[in-house]
């Protein structure tokens, strides 16, 4: 997936417009927006990676904005994610048969979002063929995939190999809350015995390590950990 991927998002709500040029790009991404369908299709579509899309504006809708690139051989392979607050079984069976790759209804928050982005993007470049990132950042968080190192606002940072796997898989899915017993499965090896404890001793080393990006990784009492971007 590539982490500066360029993403079109189109709504006749500039705050919105503006809430999502933000948060998209805090995560990594190159973002252009546009108040409307028409406004976007002046752009260069097929050089888009994903466009994220409203289908309720004034002029011509999102549908019909969707129907048109997707008619087009140049433009029918970008993905969709349409934003709506038409949460109606009709409307979202009209949005994916016109080829969206995901829904999304509003009101929504901005961390469903961004998860909903990593995963289309991760799909999408499967798909293509794309090799997988060899980094993943995140704001001053740089982890080197191949070389299995971490650096924090440019400085190189000492992580153990169980340190930096659980690092890795918070940053990768951000905002998803992860319990402590999932987070044993998927990082300790399956025939060692992990306390609950040793998965927060670990976390606590983690929140040290990445010094002002601690209070990044949170705690939900009651359920787990996980990384609030």
């Amino acid at each position: 997936m590539k982490q500066n991927a360029r993403i079109l998002v189109v709504d006749d709500e500039q705050d919105l417009l503006e809430i999502l040029k933000f948060n998209l790009e805090t995560e990594g991404y190159e973002v252009v927006t546009a108040p409307s369908a028409e406004d976007a299709l002046q752009l260069d579509i097929a050089s888009f990676d994903l466009l994220l899309l409203d289908v309720m504006m004034g002029g011509m809708s999102g549908f019909a904005m969707a129907r048109q690139l997707k008619d087009n051989p140049a433009t029918s392979q970008v993905p969709i994610i349409f934003l709506t607050a038409r949460d109606t079984e009709n409307d979202t069976v009209t949005g994916f048969n016109l080829g969206a790759d995901d829904y999304i209804s509003k009101p929504f928050s901005l961390r469903e979002v961004m998860v909903r982005v990593r995963a289309v993007l991760r799909r999408t470049a499967r798909e293509n063929g794309e090799e997988e990132a060899k980094t993943l950042s995140y704001q001053g968080i740089v982890m080197n995939l191949d070389r299995k190192t971490v650096s924090v606002d440019g400085e190189d940072i000492p992580f153990t190999k169980t340190e930096f796997e659980l690092l890795h898989l918070l940053l990768d899915e951000r905002g998803r809350v992860f319990s402590r017993q999932e987070l044993i499965e998927r990082i300790w090896p399956k025939d060692v015995l992990v306390l609950d404890r040793t998965v927060d001793v670990n976390i606590t080393r983690l929140r040290k390590k990445i010094g002002r990006f601690a209070k990044c990784i949170v705690t939900r009492l009651g359920f787990g950990y996980y990384f609030d971007a």
